[in-house]
């Protein structure tokens, strides 16, 4: 109960708990669709994820001046590698943070907006955004590998010794595994949105569920956070 206090209490828990309730609705509604279910509860599951869209949408509210200005320290990074992918995951976070902004003020009727042209503009950004951030991944796996004298090919190995050092490699750099399976999981909803991947809703949903909670175990245990990022 304590924790969840504490997720409440922080704005980005709020935002990665109003998450994961958007995008199991739209995993189950889904699924009840695949059965054949009841049409009138399905309809109620598309709504409450649109709801719990909107509702995220004003939550980010601003966010992208906050993103775009925290660009500004990463391009002081020593390590280039980290610096460029960062910097450039920043900057594109925060354009479609802008986008996302646009797309909530068409919601709420203040003005006409182009949904389906802001929306591709959005998910366009969201994927540059974690394909920098996996690009980061990538490296840093490797970083470790190297480091440790160990290769993903020992994984399949006959030798135990090769898979005790992957092992501890994971245990010891839990927050890289966390940021990996976040972001390969966020990247699939962007890619199936812009028509690289045909994901269905579902699976879409169970990605956006895994990733969101990928995101609750960084805020409730900030050694998992990968930073910078």
């Amino acid at each position: 109960m304590e924790t969840l206090i504490k997720l409440n209490n922080q704005a980005a828990g709020r935002d990665k708990m109003a998450r994961i309730l958007q995008y199991g609705s739209r995993a189950l509604w889904f699924y009840m669709q695949q059965k054949k279910m009841n049409h009138q509860t399905i309809e109620k599951l598309r709504a409450l994820e649109f709801t719990f869209s909107s509702f995220r949408k004003l939550l980010r509210l601003g966010k992208c001046v906050d993103v775009m200005y925290s660009a500004l320290s990463s391009i002081h990074y020593p390590n280039i590698t980290v610096r460029v992918t960062t910097t450039l995951s920043r900057i594109s976070m925060s354009l479609y943070l802008l986008a996302d902004h646009i797309l909530w003020i068409g919601r709420t009727g203040l003005c006409a907006v182009n949904g389906e042209k802001w929306g591709k503009v959005a998910n366009k950004y969201w994927m540059y955004a974690l394909l920098m951030n996996l690009v980061r991944d990538i490296y840093e796996i490797h970083r470790i590998l190297k480091l440790r004298q160990v290769s993903l090919s020992d994984f399949f190995s006959d030798g135990c010794d090769a898979r005790k050092k992957l092992a501890t490699c994971a245990r010891d750099h839990r927050d890289v595994i966390v940021d990996t399976v976040k972001n390969a999981c966020d990247v699939v909803i962007p890619l199936t949105a812009l028509g690289f991947l045909n994901f269905s809703p579902g699976s879409v949903g169970l990605c956006g569920v895994v990733s969101s909670a990928a995101a609750l175990l960084t805020l409730i245990d900030p050694l998992l956070k990968l930073t910078p990022s």
